[in-house]
């Protein structure tokens, strides 16, 4: 087997464990602490710190994969992710909000610094194979990581109900950590490390591109993460009376959706565009995305049914989502520098993780003041700015982007 495909294909399988393990602590957060009395707002609070650490680790972690190896930083992540989850297995009463808080940043470290590992080192291992296959690549590892992740919120919630919170957390844990062990005997050394340490200063990209393609990014997930991660599952819960095991069980199909979807983009896209996408096609589908938001929005402020507004409207929302993200996944790849992708992975993550903690606040706020529509018309906007800011995307030259010029 050649080299690059072994490593690749390592690399997704430690991802595709960890990124389990996160879908789960997820549900199980959320509907624990729900269950024990907490309001929508405070549940969002529990993730700001995972959120905000986000933000923190892809800017520090970019700079540390250039230094020490992104198969480094890719384990040191999923050894995090094993104590953050064995850190909530204490009694209800140590579970004070500012441990919990603790405890989520420990997670929220772990899941960036996998995250950008594992997407970075792929520019490395198709190095020299042409723009459509790099896109192929990453489009596959996106997608079947968020598939995954579907499956982790069902998870999470299908333990909760089966064998208790406590339990649930040490049995990801265990597996998690036997993953862990595996990756780091197979995975080589060095990957994605640069010849020369790179300072600080230098994750801070000084290509326009990259810089807009990131500013699209954090209102890009801002967009999703302002319903789905407290409005949307209190909702289903609360107001349409829906089960633990139903809740989970919808966000997961969704999540699996979205993810095979995101993988499915390079042939979907190739059909209609041609070829591997550039700066036109990523504004196209965000002003497509624009239009579901404000329609399950319109829907549900008319007093139609709302399981079938929810349920039609962010499964489609779902599909065009899923293209808009794999666009931007492959577009951070290829706009990169082939010696500097983790540095320009970790500056884009960065943006990614502070949309998502923008969007995990306003979740809470909006839908404790305002209900779930003005969840959907913030994510209305988010969609539009990111949109807007497309247009200082570039096209792609594909065999420069494949050479990392």
């Amino acid at each position: 087997m050649d080299q690059g495909l072994r490593n690749y294909l390592i690399v997704t399988a430690g991802y595709w464990a960890f990124t389990v393990t996160d879908g789960a602590i997820r549900m199980l957060v959320v509907l624990y602490f729900h269950l024990l009395g907490y309001s929508p707002f405070e549940v969002a609070m529990l993730f700001l710190f995972y959120e905000f650490f986000g933000v923190v680790t892809n800017l520090v972690g970019g700079w540390l994969g250039a230094r020490i190896g992104l198969n480094l930083t890719m384990n040191i992540g999923m050894g995090m992710q094993v104590v953050a989850l064995a850190a909530l297995t204490v009694p209800d009463a140590w579970l004070s909000v500012p441990y919990v808080m603790a405890a989520q940043a420990l997670s929220g470290i772990a899941k960036d610094l996998n995250k950008m590992s594992a997407k970075a080192s792929v520019k490395t291992m198709v190095s020299g194979d042409p723009g459509s296959k790099l896109f192929k690549w990453v489009a596959v590892l996106t997608g079947s990581k968020n598939a995954l992740k579907g499956a982790g919120f069902f998870v999470g919630a299908a333990l909760l109900e089966w064998i208790g919170f406590r339990a649930a957390l040490a049995v990801l844990a265990g597996l998690l950590l036997l993953v862990l062990l595996v990756t780091a005997v197979m995975l080589p050394s060095g990957v994605g490390k640069m010849k020369s340490k790179p300072k600080f200063t230098q994750v801070f990209s000084k290509i326009p591109a990259i810089n807009w393609l990131s500013a699209a990014r954090f209102f890009l997930f801002g967009s999703r993460d302002v319903w789905f991660v407290v409005g949307l599952p209190v909702f289903l819960y609360e107001v349409l009376g829906w089960a633990f095991t139903e809740v989970g069980a919808f966000l997961a199909l969704w999540v699996i959706g979205y993810g095979f979807v995101q993988a499915s983009a390079p042939k979907l896209l190739s059909r209609r565009h041609g070829h591997a996408p550039g700066g036109g096609v990523a504004r196209f589908w965000a002003f497509v995305l624009a239009l579901f938001p404000a329609g399950i929005a319109l829907g549900l402020q008319l007093g139609w049914p709302a399981d079938a507004v929810l349920i039609t409207g962010l499964l489609l929302f779902g599909v065009v989502f899923a293209i808009n993200s794999a666009v931007h996944s492959y577009l951070i790849l290829a706009y990169s520098e082939h010696d500097k992708v983790a540095m320009s992975v970790g500056f884009y993550y960065m943006a990614n993780a502070g949309g998502r903690l923008m969007g995990t606040v306003l979740s809470g706020w909006a839908y404790q003041t305002q209900g779930l529509e003005a969840c959907l018309w913030l994510s209305t906007g988010f969609v539009l700015a990111a949109a807007l800011l497309s247009f200082g995307l570039p096209e792609i030259n594909n065999e420069a982007a494949a050479n990392g010029d």
